[in-house]
C-alpha cells in the first residue's frame, strides 16, 4: 500500500464537514492525516462563534481519535522552518497569513502533503500542495 500522509488546514477540514466530496476522498486515500495545533484552535475559535459548538466539539473529537488522525507537535524546526518561509515570502511580497505559515512549516517539516482551499499557499516553497479551488 502506498503511503500517503496529508496535513488538512483549517478550510479543508470545514470543507470535509461540508460533505465536499473531494474531501471525503483524500481522507479516506490518506494513510495518515495530521492536523496542526493551529488548526484545532482555529477550529475551537469558529466552533465557539457558532450555535452547534457542542456537536462541532463532539465531531472533531471522534476525528482525533481515529487511529489514522494525528496531530502534529510545534518545535524548534517548526519555529525555524517558520522563520525562513516567513522572511522568503517578505522578500517576494507574498505575505500570507501568520496561522497558515505555521501550517506551512508545520507540513514542510514532517513531509506531508498539504490539503487546502486557500490559494495563498501557493506562494509557499518547500511545501508539497493539494490545492482545491474552493470553486469546485
Amino acid at each position: 500500500m502506498e503511503v500517503n500522509r496529508i496535513l488538512m488546514d483549517t478550510s479543508a477540514y470545514s470543507a470535509m464537514r461540508r460533505g465536499d466530496g473531494r474531501l471525503r476522498i483524500h481522507v479516506q486515500e490518506a494513510s495518515e492525516i495530521y492536523l496542526s495545533p493551529v488548526v484545532i484552535g482555529e477550529l475551537l475559535f469558529g466552533f465557539l462563534g457558532g450555535s452547534l459548538l457542542a456537536q462541532n466539539r463532539e465531531l472533531l473529537r471522534e476525528f482525533l481519535e481515529s487511529p489514522r488522525v494525528g496531530v502534529l507537535i510545534l518545535d524548534e524546526e517548526t519555529a525555524e522552518r517558520y522563520a525562513v518561509l516567513r522572511e522568503y515570502l517578505r522578500q517576494h511580497g507574498k505575505p500570507i497569513p501568520v496561522n497558515d505559515l505555521w501550517i506551512a512549516a508545520s507540513a514542510a517539516q514532517h513531509s506531508l502533503r498539504l490539503v487546502t482551499l486557500d490559494d495563498h499557499f501557493k506562494h509557499v516553497p518547500q511545501v508539497l500542495l493539494e490545492y482545491l479551488d474552493p470553486r469546485g
